[in-house]
């Protein structure tokens, strides 16, 4: 065995630039193959990420400004959700709606501890939102708003931990301390992280009953939010959407086709409407990644055919010196089995390399913002199913093998003084 690899690697010396080119071909299939899908996974992972941080299948309603006249009523009216408005949708779609809050918001308020403060938003959200929003309050890091603090009109906060490392400096913890929003002191229960924060200084949640006594005293919601049970294709999800535009439509008094009047943000639609095209595009990246790998099938097995034909010589000469046409049709696999797996192998690296030093650097760009999942992203983390990588490099082995075990067969079968005479 130590001969025949002495054999072979004799062969590979002599024959520097035809065992690059083979090489080269079969490494740069790989790479390719490693790109394109490592491309595609990190596009699939990004939108998968951003979409992380709300419920796929949650909908956000906003009262807006009407546009069209509806009996007798002039338009440029504008709409306000109240408790009253919450209790009809409750009643209404009561096989379709779950985890239903409704959301005040209070902008540009002062969140301020000892001589540290920051400026941010102030939501005020009932338990569910933590459901919706996909709120994560980690473990030793308190808890989020409950139904008590909504009945007792509680005074108490969940801020993100971005906010907490701002206000709390030196590693303080933040848990039961007492901030103020706006020169009032709310108690912190809860430290959460999630996707959407808003970057460095993201809202900072209190019970909605305390947020309508204290901030909101027109007793308007910004906008309510919920979930959908049952409903799991964007068909369906539309087809809601239209009753809930003319439900609220007659409560409101409003035309349903008046698109102002309300916005309507159904995030499983937008889910589903991305997750096609991203669909499409993971297609396409296959497509031209097994274009690519044909390519390179394709290129080795013309080298293989010449490497072959141009050692037929060689071939009588071992015949002539006592070789076994088995003999030779060992070597002749085995290198071809060493060459591909060795550039293959050049070709995996490269690609993974080149791969991770993409992802680190959008990562160092976006001042890691992949790394914490506080900000959204277009690409993250491209990975590759290494399985498919072997089976690639394994199926260009295969042609190889195939593209020079025929002409291979062919040459040995030929008597030495015949294969002496041939060019």
């Amino acid at each position: 065995m130590i001969d025949l690899l002495q054999e072979i690697f004799n062969s590979i010396q002599k024959n520097k630039l035809r065992t690059f080119l083979t090489g080269f071909s079969i490494a740069w299939g790989i790479f390719m193959l490693i790109i394109l899908l490592a491309s595609g996974n990190g596009l699939k992972n990004g939108m998968t990420e951003n979409f992380r941080y709300m419920s796929t299948n949650s909908v956000t309603i906003y009262p807006g400004r009407t546009s069209m006249p509806y009996n007798g009523l002039s338009k440029g009216r504008s709409l306000k959700f109240k408790e009253d408005d919450v209790e009809y949708l409750k009643n209404t779609f009561p096989n379709t709606i779950s985890n239903l809050t409704p959301i005040t918001s209070t902008w540009g308020t002062t969140v301020s501890y000892k001589q540290e403060y920051v400026n941010l938003t102030t939501e005020g959200v009932g338990p569910e939102y933590e459901r919706i929003r996909s709120i994560e309050v980690l473990g030793g890091n308190g808890r989020f708003i409950n139904a008590a603090d909504m009945r007792e009109q509680r005074k108490v906060v969940v801020i993100n931990e971005n906010t907490a490392k701002n206000l709390f400096l030196n590693g303080e913890s933040a848990l039961g301390k007492y901030v103020q929003i706006n020169k009032i002191l709310f108690q912190v229960v809860g430290i959460y992280t999630d996707m959407g924060g808003g970057g460095r200084n993201p809202s900072v949640y209190i019970p909605l009953n305390t947020a309508m006594a204290v901030f909101i005293p027109g007793k308007n919601y910004r906008n309510i939010s919920f979930e959908l049970k049952d409903i799991n294709s964007e068909e369906e999800s539309e087809a809601f959407t239209t009753v809930l535009r003319e439900k609220l439509g007659k409560k409101q008094q409003f035309d349903p086709q008046d698109q102002n009047a309300i916005w309507i943000w159904d995030r499983l639609s937008n889910y589903l409407q991305t997750q096609g095209i991203f669909n499409g595009i993971a297609l396409f990246v296959w497509i031209i990644a097994i274009g690519t790998l044909i390519a390179g099938v394709v290129g080795i097995s013309n080298i293989m055919l010449i490497t072959v034909k141009e050692r037929t010589r060689e071939f009588g000469i071992r015949k002539a010196l006592g070789a076994t046409p088995g003999s030779i049709l060992r070597m002749i696999l085995l290198e071809s089995i060493i060459i591909t797996a060795v550039f293959g192998y050049i070709g995996m690296v490269f690609g993974i390399g080149l791969t991770e030093l993409i992802n680190m650097g959008m990562e160092n760009m976006s001042g890691g913002a992949a790394a914490n999942s506080e900000t959204p992203t277009i690409f993250k983390n491209p990975t590759v199913d290494l399985s498919v990588v072997f089976m690639a490099t394994g199926l260009l082995i295969v042609a190889g093998l195939i593209a020079g075990y025929i002409p291979a067969k062919k040459a040995v079968s030929i008597k030495p003084i015949e294969a002496l005479r041939g060019e």
